[in-house]
């Protein structure tokens, strides 16, 4: 196993030059943050997502920033090699620049990240030129966005029609002008995915987007269908069914201590004789005349 140098943007923004792709993948702890890191990827994202595969919410709208430090925090302790980047949650981001900036200093100072992502177009790009202007690298996110899920009525395929292919476009370009370093494409149709990614500069990530955007992210427990029950999605290519293997592993343990099958004699540590004979007050010679 050998040891890498994280990525930085400049670096990101070349690999699209040379059309290298980018390979993201979220982590939410030391554990899943170390084994990506030892893995190889590029990208560790943070995201909000923790909220429905780690905290159990219906949606990403509960999560908070104290639930984003830390399970940042945690998560660059394990990715020591490995660029990080952590989400802002829902409505951390939409009121005073004070307040935003505030949020941002959190995520980077107590949770150790490398760079934010935002979800919006238009409406973020203030904030966005103004987290960059404090030195803060931003990831864009434009298309599904599921803390909007509210509002543009559930997990819905973006970019179908001449309109809203248009406005992917127009927000895309607003977020690299704002200074975003690259932007997460989700749901995106692949064509309208594709002519984004060829008319930017900073690199495009996909999930659901199709095959032509500069990299890719997906959620770990949906690559190892880590989850009870798992519900399969067409954009996402499961490499392990984790979810399977850990709850046949619990069944067997409860089942062997139900039939007292473990713990087994190489299980267990034994005291020496002196120890016995101190405890139960006699000798094992005497003990084994006894029985």
């Amino acid at each position: 196993m050998t040891t890498k140098q994280a990525l930085n943007i400049v670096k990101m923004k070349k690999m699209k030059e040379e059309a290298v792709p980018l390979t993201m993948i979220t982590a939410y702890d030391y554990p899943t943050g170390l084994l990506a890191d030892e893995a190889g990827v590029d990208m560790i994202l943070v995201g909000d997502s923790l909220g429905n595969v780690v905290l159990g919410y219906e949606s990403t709208i509960p999560v908070t920033i104290d639930d984003m430090v830390y399970h940042t925090r945690a998560t660059a302790r394990g990715a020591r090699h490995t660029f990080i980047v952590a989400d802002m949650p829902f409505m951390t981001y939409h009121g005073s620049i004070d307040e935003t900036l505030r949020n941002v200093r959190r995520l980077m100072q107590e949770g150790h990240a490398h760079a934010v992502k935002m979800e919006g177009g238009l409406e973020v790009c203030p904030a966005v030129e103004a987290i960059v202007k404090s030195g803060v690298p931003v990831l864009g996110h434009i298309g599904l966005t599921p803390q909007s899920v509210n509002q543009i009525g559930g997990y819905r395929i973006q970019g179908k029609d001449a309109a809203d292919a248009q406005r992917l476009m127009n927000e895309a370009k607003a977020l690299e002008a704002a200074g975003a370093f690259g932007i997460v494409l989700e749901l995106v149709t692949e064509q309208v995915a594709d002519a984004i990614s060829k008319a930017l500069t900073i690199p495009t990530i996909g999930i659901g987007a199709g095959r032509y955007c500069d990299g890719q992210v997906l959620v770990f427990h949906d690559v190892f269908q880590y989850a009870s029950p798992y519900r399969p999605k067409r954009f996402v290519k499961t490499y392990g069914d984790v979810g399977a293997m850990i709850r046949e592993g619990i069944g067997n343990y409860v089942k062997d201590v139900k039939e007292r099958a473990f713990p087994a004699e190489s299980h267990v540590f034994l005291a020496d004789d002196d120890v016995l004979d101190n405890l139960y007050g006699d000798t094992k010679s005497e003990r084994v005349e006894r029985s």
